[in-house]
Formats: structure tokens, sequence, C-alpha cells
């Protein structure tokens, strides 16, 4: 193997050990010294492979201390921004999720997704249920609803995919902002169909009402998470 990718395989063994927990959360990796004996390799070499970790979020490196193992059962889940899946799982670097499509297809909107996006009950929605397997654990519910005057077409394909990116790149669609509210719900007869609960009968919700660049609201979704997966995180500066 050469020197350019051996930090690559030492980064890829320890990434294993973390996440089976070889290396505990909250304790301490082998210092540099000793990881270089564990690996026959340069220092410089370890050096990169920490980096490597570092940058996605499985250490943090502690100035005279050396490098925290940080909790992986938890996935950072940003609240500001607005992403597809897809490029949270890109942001994540992981390849481990897995998306599956239970429910497809037109519906009319009843009374409660008529009040939402503030249209007749005859009104034509694409109503959209997905769940994401993460580590092998079906841990999100997405519930999504897209109006049709304003998405023509759409398909299972499509959806198992990444919607948005199908919106801006082929309907050229100018997804602008969202108003987002997070809630923590009892269980409900869909979540446990759908999710690997165990022992948790309560999940997280985020409701997503997303709108375009004429501030058009144009989808509507639910995203339910199980409790003990993520953190829902967000960046604020204080005004001067």
């Amino acid at each position: 193997m050469t020197k350019s990718n051996k930090y690559k395989q030492i980064f890829e063994d320890l990434s294993e050990k973390i996440q089976d927990g070889t290396y505990k959360t909250n304790s301490i990796l082998p210092s540099e010294n000793e990881l270089t004996l564990i690996y026959s390799t340069s220092r410089e070499t370890i050096r990169k492979a920490l980096t490597l970790l570092a940058q996605k979020g499985l250490i943090q490196k502690l100035r005279g201390k050396g490098s925290l193992v940080l909790d992986v059962s938890r996935m950072d889940f940003p609240i500001s921004g607005l992403v597809s899946f897809k490029e949270l799982q890109t942001s994540m670097g992981r390849d481990d999720i897995e998306t599956t499509v239970h429910e497809f297809g037109l519906i009319n909107a009843d009374k409660h997704l008529g009040s939402i996006f503030d249209v007749s009950d005859d009104t034509e929605i694409w109503n959209v249920v997905r769940s994401r397997r993460i580590q092998g654990e079906r841990i999100i519910l997405d519930k999504s609803y897209f109006l049709k005057s304003e998405v023509p077409l759409l398909t299972k394909e499509i959806c198992e995919n990444s919607i948005y990116e199908y919106l801006e790149s082929k309907l050229g669609l100018p997804i602008d902002f969202a108003k987002k509210e997070i809630i923590v719900e009892e269980c409900k007869e869909e979540d446990r169909r759908y999710l690997d609960l165990d022992e948790y009968d309560h999940v997280v919700v985020v409701r997503n009402y997303v709108h375009l660049k004429n501030a058009a609201l144009f989808e509507y979704t639910e995203s339910r998470h199980r409790l003990d997966k993520f953190r829902f995180v967000d960046f604020a500066r204080r005004k001067h």
C-alpha cells in the first residue's frame, strides 16, 4: 500500500473501532506516538488520519490531552438550513443510509392539508411516505406532501433518490425558504409500522413548511425521528 493511502486505511480502522465501541464515547484515543507503533507508520500519517476523523465528527482534538472520542450514536441534524436528505447524507459522509418509499401517489387534500396549503378539499397533492434506514435501523419517517399544481410530475424512482435534485435541476423550481416547527409527540401507529422504535414511545417531529421564491407554499413535510439518534443543532450570532 502506498504511503498516500496508508492514512486512509488507518482512518477506516479507527473509525470502525469507534463505531463498534472498541474505543468508547468520551475516552481518549491512544497517543500519536502509540498509534505510530500500533500501525508501524510515521507521525505525519497518523496526524492525517486523526484530522480526517475530526472532520467526520468522530473525535475532538484536545490540546495537551489527545483525541476525545465523540458520541457517534447521535447524528447532528441541522435545523437552520434547508437541505435535502441526500445533501445531508453527503455532508455527513455516510454511505450506510437507505431510503424506502412506503406510500406514493396523488391524493385529494383533506381538511388538514387544505388548511396548511390554503386550498380546497379537492386539490390534488402528491403524498410520499419514506423511511430512512441508518446503520441497519429505520430511525426517520418522512411524510411529504407537494402541490401538484407546482410539481406536475413525480415518480417513485425520484422519491427513492432525491426529490429536491429533481425539482431544481429538472423542473427549475426556485426553492427558497422554510418555516420549521420542532415538537415531541407520542408515537403513532404509522411510526410503529415504519420505524424501529425499540422501547421508545415518543418521536421528535420536525414540521417543514417550504416556500418558493414567490413565497408560495408548495411542500409540507413531517420528519419523525427516533429520540435517541439525533442532536438538533443550529448556529446563532448575536447582533451588534
